[in-house]
């Protein structure tokens, strides 16, 4: 060092000083960060509680009519991200959940997503109904039920939550629902909404018939 002109200590101080406000300057920003990715995911999740917003959830549920009554009973529940396993399908979802309307709660998702976008939820539901399957190719008995799967997402009244739900429902009923005009014995009051989400369905399953899929499940 000293061939530079440099003394020791000098060079030794500066470099502990350098280390040290590096160490300071990374400590910041890291606390930063920290703190404002707690605050932001805490203003996201109090938004989606006062404004009953899940939208980053999907519910599938099974619409079974029988003796009269609607009966809606839940599949699965995940986050759009376990089930639509793509950024890009994620937002694609996000954005069709959004332009749903009462008089429209069908997602309207562009004609060419479609079936990609339905086969990413088929495959999370048909993972439930293997052991049919696997029965029938034993041999064994087995009754088989054919359903249309669809997306949705109901804007419901403000007490209700809201997100992103795939719906089954039998094909046959889907293809002439026997609610048209009349209400089924309800379980509950807001269950109102779902027949009009079904009717909605069956008449766009009529002139559109690729906004669904149909799963065969063996049981």
């Amino acid at each position: 060092m000293f061939l530079f002109g440099l003394d020791t200590d000098q060079v030794s101080a500066e470099y502990t000083k350098r280390v040290i406000v590096t160490i300071l300057v990374a400590a910041t920003t890291s606390g930063a960060t920290f703190a404002f990715t707690w605050w932001w995911a805490r203003r996201q999740a109090t938004r989606q509680w006062y404004a009953k917003e899940f939208l980053d959830r999907i519910i599938v549920s099974l619409n079974i009519f029988t003796d009269g009554a609607l009966k809606i009973r839940t599949v699965l529940e995940r986050s759009l991200d376990e089930v639509f396993l793509n950024k890009l399908a994620v937002a694609k979802v996000w954005a069709a959940a959004r332009a749903t309307t009462v008089e429209n709660p069908v997602m309207p998702i562009a004609k060419e997503d479609r079936w990609f976008l339905l086969n990413f939820v088929l495959n999370a539901v048909a993972e439930h109904f293997v052991e049919g399957h696997i029965k029938r190719d034993a041999g064994l008995p087995v009754t088989t039920v054919k359903y249309a799967l669809f997306l949705t997402c109901e804007l419901v009244g403000d007490e209700r939550i809201r997100k992103v739900r795939a719906m089954l429902v039998r094909r046959d009923l889907l293809e002439n629902f026997p609610y048209a005009d009349t209400m089924p014995v309800l379980e509950n009051p807001w269950h109102e909404d779902r027949i009009k989400t079904l009717r909605a369905a069956s008449a766009l399953y009529k002139k559109e018939p690729d906004n669904f899929l149909m799963l065969e499940v063996c049981v």
